[in-house]
Order: structure tokens, then sequence, then C-alpha cells
């Protein structure tokens, strides 16, 4: 566990300086329009979500150490790649196998997580691993912006320092994180036991995933409206510091680096959700987004932005912990088929992530930022309301099949 989440923490910093970096160079050295950029970023997640099924599926088969490398491979080749670009197709070309190296990436450390995490504490596991990959990523993003500032904008030397940090944790995979070997995993207990405030579900029986399906679509719906809210404003935030707020790309980077603290409360929301109440913490995302919202909107300046920053990532520090504990749940309906179902529930995450930058593009295109930002505050409350519908609908399934006979096993002991 402490290899995957020092993985997180070097990936996430190489990730964040390419994330500061590459809208800037799109815009202020190839030209490219806000619209156009905000498709440049969702492009990767769109390579993503589709291919996530099927290399969850290969997951299963071959190996998730094998997967997870394999991924890592990929992505220290876009950052070197991005070194040599100087056309948009390549940039295009480049987003695209991050695409792959995501689709192949997500699904395995998910269900290594859960595996090595711990079946009383999912939450935690995850909240620590995505406490380590949202710390990386401010200061990579912070790193990102004085880099620029102190080599004068040489983005090329910028992708470089990338590519070595992405490079790092090949080796920290390949010695110390092990395929998990025991039959019954931690996720399958996780399902078999279940969660605070939260049913047991069992394996279902053969035939029977058409319903295990349609289980999961509310949550890959939950997972888009959360997405999709949180990322209009999060990739473009350098470009919206820079040129709407006037901020220079070093006090942008300072501004990522400041916020960095909030995600420093991941474990506190991680220990909630086990403990106290999963609902609870889920909510704690929209609030965020909306208070965020309402501050960019009244004081686009320095001190401004770091607040609503901030806030941006508390929520996130909030949600993910949650959210991973919820994707363990639901893929312990079927262990075999554990990395195909969290690539599935992720890509619902992802098509979130892809439409909320490239909506925002489009309004502040045609409307600007307030428009922006009010529909923003909208969606948040939108995604509210449904976490409380999600929530009512999961407490009546738990009581019927709560009051539900259990069927024997086929050992003829009870299930």
């Amino acid at each position: 566990m402490g290899a995957i989440v020092a993985e997180g923490f070097l990936s996430r910093l190489s990730f964040g300086i390419v994330s500061f970096a590459l809208p800037l160079y799109a815009v202020r050295e190839l030209g490219l329009s806000l619209a156009v950029v905000g498709v440049l970023v969702s492009l990767n997640l769109v390579v993503a979500l589709v291919l996530k099924p099927a290399m969850g599926a290969l997951a299963d088969r071959f190996g998730l150490k094998r997967s997870f490398t394999a991924s890592i491979v990929l992505r220290s080749l876009v950052s070197l790649l991005l070194v040599f670009a100087t056309l948009p197709w390549q940039l295009f070309a480049i987003r695209s196998i991050h695409g792959v190296s995501i689709s192949l990436r997500d699904p395995s450390v998910f269900v290594l997580i859960a595996d090595h995490g711990g079946k009383k504490a999912i939450a935690s596991a995850f909240a620590w691993y995505q406490t380590a990959k949202s710390v990386a990523g401010a200061l990579g993003k912070g790193a990102g912006g004085i880099l620029l500032g102190l080599t004068a904008s040489d983005f090329s030397l910028v992708f470089l320092v990338a590519f070595l940090l992405s490079a790092l944790p090949i080796l920290v995979v390949l010695r110390y994180v092990r395929e998990p070997g025991h039959e019954r995993s931690v996720a399958s207990e996780f399902a078999a036991t279940g969660a605070p405030g939260a049913a047991a579900p069992r394996d279902p029986p053969r035939g029977d995933k058409g319903s295990a399906t349609s289980r999961m679509l509310p949550f890959m719906g939950f997972g888009f409206l959360v997405s999709s809210t949180a990322y209009m404003l999060a990739n473009l935030f350098p470009v919206f510091a820079v040129e709407y707020a006037g901020l220079t790309p070093a006090q942008a980077g300072i501004i990522y680096m400041v916020a960095a603290s909030l995600a420093l409360t991941g474990p506190f929301f991680g220990w909630l959700s086990d403990n106290v109440s999963r609902r609870l913490v889920m909510s704690v995302r929209s609030a965020a987004n909306v208070a965020s919202s309402v501050i960019y909107l009244v004081a686009p300046s320095f001190a401004g932005l770091t607040a609503g920053r901030a806030l941006d990532d508390m929520g996130k520090a909030a949600f993910k912990p949650a959210w991973g504990a919820m994707m363990a749940e639901v893929a312990g309906f079927d262990k075999r088929r554990r990395a195909r179902t969290m690539g599935a529930m992720s890509s619902g995450e992802d098509a979130g992530e892809i439409a909320g930058p490239i909506l925002a593009g489009v309004l502040w295109s045609l409307w600007g930022v307030p428009a922006l930002l009010g529909v923003r505050i909208a969606l948040a409350v939108a995604t509210e309301l449904y976490t409380i519908a999600l929530a009512r609908r999961g407490l009546r399934s738990a009581g019927k099949r709560a009051a539900e006979p259990r069927r024997p096993t086929p050992e003829g002991t009870p299930g």
C-alpha cells in the first residue's frame, strides 16, 4: 500500500506540471481557442472512457500489476512526446495516448487499493492515496508555474522535467507492488460485511449480469454529476487565473501550493466515511463547489482565487475516499470482474471530467465567466439533490434486501 501511495504521489507530481503548462502552451504558443483547449484537455478522458471496460477485463485476466506498470510506461511516454510537440494535431495525438494509459491504470490501481487497504478501512485507504495525489498535483501545478517563470516560458524544458518525474514510479511499482494472491479479496470481503450505513451485498448468481449493470448506473450518474461540476474550472484554472484574473503564472502556481494544504484533510474524511457517515462526506463536495464559485465571482483576485481553490481541494479530499469505498462495495458483487466493474463505474466520473471543461469553454466563449460560474453553482445544487435521492434509494433497497430470506449456498450453509 505504501508503494501504491508513493506511485500516486510521484505520478501526480509530474501530471500536475503538465496540467498547468499544457493549456497555456496551447493558447499562447499555438493560438488555440478556449473551446478547442477545452476539447484538448478532455480528449484523454474520452479515450479512457471508451477503453476502460475492455482494459478492466484485461487486468482481470492478465494481472493487475502488469496493467498498472504498463500504464506508467505509457504515461511517461506522453510527457516525453510533449517535449517535441509543435503542432496542434500532435497535442491531440499525445492526449489520446494519455487516455490509453488512464484506461489501463485506473481499474487496476483501484482494485489493488481495495485489496491491500484493509476491509474495515477502505475509505481511509483511498483517502491516503488520494491525499498523496492531491498534494502532489497541487505541488506539481505550482512547480509548473514557477518553472515557466524561471525559464522565461520554456515549455519544452518544463515538459522534460515532467517526464523525469513520471518515469521514477516505474522502479517503485516493479520492486514493491505485489499481485493479490488470495482468492477471497478484501473487496469481496467488504461486499460481504458491508460498511457503515450500507447494506451487505451478495455475489449475484450467474445470469444476473443485467441486474448488476442496472445497479451500477445510478452510481455512474452520480460520478458524472460530481465530476462535471468540479472539473468545469479545474483544468482551465491556469487560464482563468492568468487571462481573466490578471495574475502571473508564478502567482497562479503559488495558489496551487497554498491550496494543497487542504488536501491533507483527506485522511480525516476517510475516517469519517468509514466510521460515521458516507452521505455526509459526499455532501462536502457540492457545498465546496458552490462556495468556491461564489468566491471566484465576487473576488477574482489573488486572495479570492486562493480561497476558492482551497475550498475546491477540500471538497475533492472529501469526495474521493467515499467514492472509492462505494466503488469497492459495488465491485464486490462479483469478485471475478472487479477491475471491469471498477473501470465501468469510474467511466461515469471520466465522462463528467470530459463534459465539464468543454461546457466551461463554451460558456466562457459565448457569455463570459459569470455565466460559467452561475451554471457551475446550479449543477452543484442539482448534484446535492441527486445525492439525497441516491441515499434514500439505497436505504429502501437495503430494507428490501434485509427482509428477504437468505438463500442457501451450494454447500448448504446459510448465505
